[in-house]
């Protein structure tokens, strides 16, 4: 009778094959969750980032329209829009994953995850692709919204999407990092304040970067959040700072590099074991 229990209990136990169903697709329930997790909170997650993009519109546009023309053609407005739906898409895909892990870390809820047979893919995937919807949610309400005050051109839409798929998925996984990393709120908030915060402003938002001083304008070119918004906005209007084929190459190869790395993390079990 005990053997034919601890028999049970050791296949209970066993490690579910790498075809099994549960390994397979049960990432979409952890995916399912991070998603309902923040549209619950809708207004302050989706709703509040709009209302903010739309604040500086109006503010830095009703200042700056009459005043400053980025480029021949293109007024100040039109020029603001694409950088702000895209600096609302990475702060909210970065927010998105670094903020559940951290909460389910403090809460302690996060050992009701380990506890299912997902992999680290399954993690990965679902952390990642929440953040990815989130902020893409984000970015098109604010898209929808500025529209109404001037209207981009889109002379290469396709490279539009590209660029704010990978800037959502980037953002997603360096969230995913910071999430592992951090044991308490204030690690967290000091990340997004004094990192992502500041090198979202500095990478071209609310300016070219042939405007600054030549010092400056090689720094920029260290930022790499710059080459996201300066390729984002070559979608926009078939303009930009820099080439977006090299904007394109490097932020997809830092794509890879930051995701072997959150994999890698999520394998060992990097601050979320023990």
């Amino acid at each position: 009778m005990n053997a034919q229990v601890e028999k049970s209990l050791s296949e209970l136990v066993e490690p579910l094959p790498p075809g099994h169903p549960v390994t397979g697709m049960g990432w979409m329930t952890l995916f399912k969750k991070e998603v309902l997790r923040f549209w619950k909170v809708s207004f302050q997650t989706v709703a509040a980032p709009v209302l903010t993009s739309v604040l500086y519109l109006l503010v830095f546009g009703h200042v700056l329209d009459s005043r400053v023309e980025v480029s021949p053609g293109i007024s100040y407005t039109a020029f603001l829009i694409p950088g702000l739906v895209m600096m609302s898409v990475l702060q909210n895909a970065f927010a998105n994953s670094s903020s559940s892990l951290i909460q389910s870390k403090i809460m302690g809820n996060l050992v009701f995850v380990l506890l299912t047979p997902l992999s680290h893919w399954g993690w990965f995937l679902a952390y990642v692709g929440s953040s990815l919807v989130r902020g893409l949610m984000v970015g098109f309400g604010v898209f929808v919204i500025t529209s109404f005050f001037a209207l981009p051109h889109f002379e290469a839409p396709l490279v539009m999407v590209l660029f704010a798929l990978l800037g959502a998925g980037l953002m997603g996984v360096l969230g995913l990092i910071a999430g592992l990393w951090a044991e308490k709120f204030d690690q967290m908030a000091a990340f997004q304040n004094f990192i992502v915060m500041p090198m979202t402003f500095l990478a071209g938002v609310f300016y070219s970067v042939h405007s600054l001083p030549p010092f400056w304008q090689a720094a920029s070119h260290f930022n790499p959040f710059f080459y996201m918004i300066d390729g984002f906005r070559y979608g926009f209007f078939g303009t930009s700072d820099v080439s977006p084929w090299l904007s394109l190459g490097l932020v997809g190869t830092t794509f890879l590099l930051a995701s072997a790395l959150a994999l890698h993390l999520l394998k060992i079990g990097y601050k979320i074991r023990n």
